[in-house]
């Protein structure tokens, strides 16, 4: 069996690709995608539930929601949103209320915080687990706090760059020096276990700071004293001088993580020694994320395990150094820092630590946390804000001894990734800038003044007649915009909306010798209603009515046709002395006595439709003409396919009695042989 791998999210789960070509039936196919969901080979699964779904007739709600668990598990959040949509109008009965909490998961990770917020406060009230409603507050209190929070404007984040990121994912950011170091599989496409696969492990990577296009040179990977042939290499981190390196080594059983134990390799000269394994965090358990810090006067390893005892998920734990190169017992960090959920990535600097963690309220999924140690306890974790966290996962923080760049590593929406744009991890560099100018920019309603929602503005960097670098933003919740600007530099602003004229105003950060904020603010126009298109129609006129088309040998008016009698209907009650020839046309297929009693027959069926609505059988004179009329070469003996001859079964209306030419709407709309054609 051939076998895909794609590795993300926290260098902690792998999941597999593959489709296999066989003829089964619906049954078999859920049974076979149930044993790749047992085999953690979700996208195995999510094919066979897929094609299993597209076969039933009578759509399975159960089926439905294992897809939408899919989606939302590989982290396609769009897809998710709309398969629990799905889940939930379907189910009238309130079997799947986890499907209300799911599709409010999804809707937050997509940024859609007031969609989040009403599913979420819709699933407190069905809900009838305590811990899930608990853990739904906290969610919806975090999409609350996600609207209200606003970006350091001194904060810069931007993608590390193709020369660090692959279409799989990254993790484990450190600096030392101007080298970057991290984890990465560096494949290009997805992985086959076929025995031709070669050496497929994630490996430790060293990229520097050389490339100035592109910010770094091309990674290398280290040599065999770290990446271990037949491992997966990650979770790099560093002493605070730069001369130890601790990562983990792991390996998988079958497609779940089967061991992850930490090792400690110490430098010499441009490479490493080889590596240890530690003993003290190491044992019985999943060890990962190794981080060097200090604890009453003594230095520690930070790590993250799953052992027993702890407090629920992945727990964050210290061992105390022996001082030659061994360590203590674990050690948990306790309620002030770990919750029931997941802690993961610490990373310690100068008595404080950043953590990623979902057991707060964050603005998505993981968020970075810090959390201050005050020689006894720690402090009452902070969320980072906006700009280090984003709606979706991110972890994996790490900050310079300057305090000025950092890194971090989250799933927010990518152009490299494999699968979906959130599927899969990249490296993001974080700096702080010294001087911080930024633009924040307010959008009004010129008419009321009031704020104006679903705004897109966009930021243009002007080089004198030339256009620069742009950035654009949607702010579909509220009206005010930020941007970070660049020192010694002309902008241009551009904002537009829906039903708006857009507006556009000029500014620059010559001269700025401070941080400083720009205030703006900009008053859209509305623009005016579009004037109603009509045409004139005169007595004894023909006029065709587009929608209404019957089948062949049936008198019956499918659905579409009630759109123009509605129409005509208006017309009727509008000209209440207007009389109206009501007339239906056929195909020439059959007799022409025939047709003449069915157009007879159908023509009949408008009418009466009228009728039923008020209109009074006297000023309607239905009429059928058969096949008198024909409209294009589909005359007897031509040999024509059913559109070409539905397109002459037809109604048509013309004024007989009353005004002599009345004003209607100008219909648009496409005929059955794909042309469009007005009423006329």
């Amino acid at each position: 069996m051939k076998l895909n791998l794609l590795a993300f999210l926290l260098f902690a789960t792998f999941y597999t690709l593959h489709a296999q070509p066989m003829t089964v039936n619906e049954s078999a196919m859920i049974e076979i995608g149930d044993e790749k969901m047992a085999e953690a080979d979700y996208y195995n699964a999510l094919d066979w539930y897929n094609r299993a779904y597209k076969e039933q007739k009578k759509k399975d709600n159960d089926l439905r929601f294992k897809i939408a668990q899919l989606h939302y598990t590989l982290r396609d959040y769009k897809k998710a949103a709309k398969w629990f949509a799905r889940c939930v109008k379907s189910d009238k009965k309130g079997q799947l209320p986890e499907a209300v909490f799911y599709m409010a998961m999804a809707q937050k990770a997509n940024g859609t915080y007031p969609d989040a917020i009403n599913s979420f406060e819709s699933y407190i009230g069905i809900s009838k687990n305590d811990a899930m409603k608990a853990k739904a507050q906290m969610e919806m209190d975090g999409a609350r706090m996600a609207m209200t929070m606003k970006q350091d404007k001194a904060l810069r984040v931007k993608n590390a760059g193709k020369t660090v990121n692959s279409k799989f994912s990254e993790f484990s950011p450190k600096f030392v020096g101007d080298a970057l170091y991290y984890s990465s599989m560096k494949a290009k496409k997805a992985i086959v276990l076929d025995g031709k696969e070669g050496d497929y492990y994630a490996k430790v990577f060293r990229a520097s700071g050389e490339d100035k296009k592109n910010g770094f040179a091309e990674a290398n990977p280290l040599d065999e004293s770290v990446n271990r042939k037949g491992f997966n290499t990650g979770n790099v981190a560093f002493s605070e001088d730069g001369s130890k390196m601790f990562f983990t080594r792991s390996a998988l059983a079958g497609n779940v993580l089967g061991t992850s134990e930490i090792y400690v390799a110490e430098k010499s000269g441009s490479s490493f020694n080889a590596a240890q394994k530690l003993v003290g965090p190491n044992g019985d358990w999943i060890a990962k994320h190794p981080a060097p810090g200090e604890l009453f006067g003594k230095e520690v390893l930070f790590f993250v395990s799953n052992m027993d005892g702890g407090k629920g998920g992945d727990d964050i734990y210290y061992c105390a150094s022996n001082g030659d190169g061994t360590y203590g017992l674990p050690v948990n960090l306790g309620d002030e820092i770990n919750t029931p959920y997941d802690e993961v990535t610490p990373f310690y600097r100068d008595g404080k630590l950043w953590f990623s963690s979902n057991g707060y309220k964050s603005m998505g999924g993981l968020d970075v946390f810090s959390s201050t140690w005050n020689g006894s306890n720690w402090s009452k974790p902070e969320n980072l804000g906006p700009g280090y966290n984003s709606s979706v996962d991110d972890f994996g923080f790490y900050v310079g001894a300057d305090g000025y760049q950092g890194a971090l590593v989250s799933n927010r929406p990518s152009v490299n990734s494999l699968k979906s744009k959130t599927c899969c991890d990249d490296i993001f560099i974080a700096t702080v800038e010294p001087i911080a100018v930024d633009i924040n920019a307010l959008v009004y309603n010129a008419a009321d003044k009031k704020p104006l929602k679903g705004a897109t503005m966009q930021l243009i960097e002007m080089n004198g007649k030339k256009l620069g670098k742009t950035d654009s933003k949607t702010n579909a919740n509220a009206n005010d915009f930020q941007f970070l600007l660049d020192l010694e530099k002309a902008y241009t602003v551009i904002v537009n909306a829906k039903g708006y004229y857009p507006d556009t105003i000029s500014f620059n950060t010559v001269g700025i010798k401070e941080s400083k904020s720009i205030s703006k603010k900009l008053f859209l126009k509305s623009l005016p209603p579009p004037e109603p298109e009509t045409v004139t129609v005169y007595i004894n006129e023909p006029i065709r009515l587009n929608n209404i088309y019957y089948d062949f040998d049936d008198d019956k008016i499918l659905p579409d046709a009630e759109e123009d009698l509605t129409i005509l209907l208006g017309l009727l009650e509008k000209y209440p002395d207007m009389v109206i020839e009501l007339s239906s046309h056929t195909d020439s297929q059959g007799s022409r006595s025939y047709n003449n009693k069915l157009s007879q027959r159908r023509a009949q069926s408008a009418a009466d439709w009228l009728v039923s609505k008020g209109i009074a059988t006297e000023r309607i004179k239905p009429v059928g003409y058969g096949e008198q009329m024909i409209l294009n070469k589909c005359t007897n003996g031509v040999r024509c396919s059913d559109e070409e001859h539905r397109f002459n079964r037809r109604t048509e209306f013309k004024i007989i009695a009353g005004p002599k030419e009345i004003k209607i709407p100008k219909i648009v709309k496409k005929d059955v042989t794909g042309k469009a054609k007005n009423n006329k």
